[in-house]
């Protein structure tokens, strides 16, 4: 079935005289070339007053069900809206994510358990970025995914102004595990809290890197803990390749399937390493963009090959990651990097 994703924006679509009640010969301007026969300008709809198509969501193979989100209620959702997306860019880069709440906690009355951060250490033109996924089981999982992203970032950032060849992935890891320790203490009131007691509270996945400028291409190194994940898209193949290696760790040795989130910190934090080419962009993701996505060699692959050729603007990022597809309702967070370069638009 083919997918039914895209919808020519309203700015482009101008009524034609064979549509019913179009007052006067009007025009259809496709390419932004206007045709002679122009409507009387007593007649013109001015520019200001025309009412956009609405963002109705993007609908791929079988959709899901259509309703109104209902706002998240609960211990501690007070600040955490429905729907994040940022995006900026350095003279080598530029980066978008968005994170955006799914129907299955819409409907449910839950906040977004995803969170995404980034940020810029100006010195050496290194962006930092942390994507977490809060465990569902986890009495504050949205809050433990936003606060060990926040930590991430500002643990990164402190380290690269100490040492610019930074990346001791372990040592993050076990930094954030200890700040989730610190934000049980101050929660519950307990001195040593236990391991599990940390987890019931805000347990987490986490996928946290860097990418910096090279002579031969941007950079990335990253690691993870739990089942977020990371891929490079390569437009001059059209596939997705997986960063991390399912089953295996870094070194090549096979590991538990078995999904372990922060405060567990494993013996060897799981690392990724990656130099862009002008036509790749990295992709860092929760599983609610990594499931539907799978090998990307379906609908979901197609779209989002095609809406990241180029950095779109956020709010379309956003939109585009709340695509309507039937069982996938979960949370999702997309983070994307672009290599700037005279070859690609911007």
């Amino acid at each position: 079935m083919s997918p039914r994703w895209w919808r020519k924006p309203a700015d482009d679509i101008v009524p034609t005289r064979d549509e019913p009640g179009a007052a006067g010969p009007l025009r259809t301007a496709i390419d932004g070339v206007p045709e002679t026969d122009r409507t009387p300008e007593a007649d013109r709809v001015p520019e200001m007053d025309r009412v956009p198509e609405p963002w109705v969501p993007i609908e791929v193979d079988e959709p899901g069900p259509i309703f109104e989100a209902r706002p998240p209620i609960g211990p501690d959702c007070y600040d955490f809206p429905d729907t994040e997306c940022d995006g900026w860019s350095t003279p080598d880069l530029t980066l978008r994510y968005a994170s955006v709440r799914g129907a299955r906690h819409r409907f449910h009355q839950q906040p977004r358990q995803d969170s995404a951060r980034a940020a810029l250490h100006q010195p050496s033109g290194t962006i930092v970025f942390a994507v977490a996924d809060g465990v569902s089981s986890a009495t504050l999982a949205h809050r433990g995914a936003h606060e060990v992203c926040g930590f991430a970032i500002h643990r990164m950032l402190k380290c690269l102004t100490a040492d610019p060849n930074w990346g001791d992935w372990h040592d993050l890891a076990q930094r954030c595990a200890g700040w989730m320790a610190e934000l049980t203490r101050r929660r519950q009131g307990e001195a040593h809290p236990a391991p599990h007691r940390i987890a019931e509270l805000y347990a987490t996945t986490l996928v946290a890197g860097l990418i910096w400028p090279h002579a031969d291409g941007p950079a990335v190194e990253l690691c993870r803990i739990g089942d977020s994940d990371a891929w490079i898209l390569d437009h001059s193949t059209g596939r997705y390749y997986p960063l991390f290696r399912s089953g295996a760790d870094a070194h090549g040795d096979v590991v538990s399937t078995a999904v372990t989130p922060l405060p567990h910190v494993p013996e060897r934090v799981e690392r990724a390493a990656h130099q862009l080419t002008p036509t790749q962009v990295l992709l860092v993701g929760t599983d609610g963009f990594g499931l539907p996505l799978g090998d990307g060699d379906g609908l979901i692959g197609d779209l989002f090959a095609r809406q990241l050729e180029t950095p779109p603007a956020p709010t379309w990022l956003a939109h585009v990651l709340d695509f309507s597809r039937a069982t996938f309702d979960d949370d999702r967070t997309l983070l994307a990097v672009w290599p700037r370069s005279p070859s690609r638009p911007q």
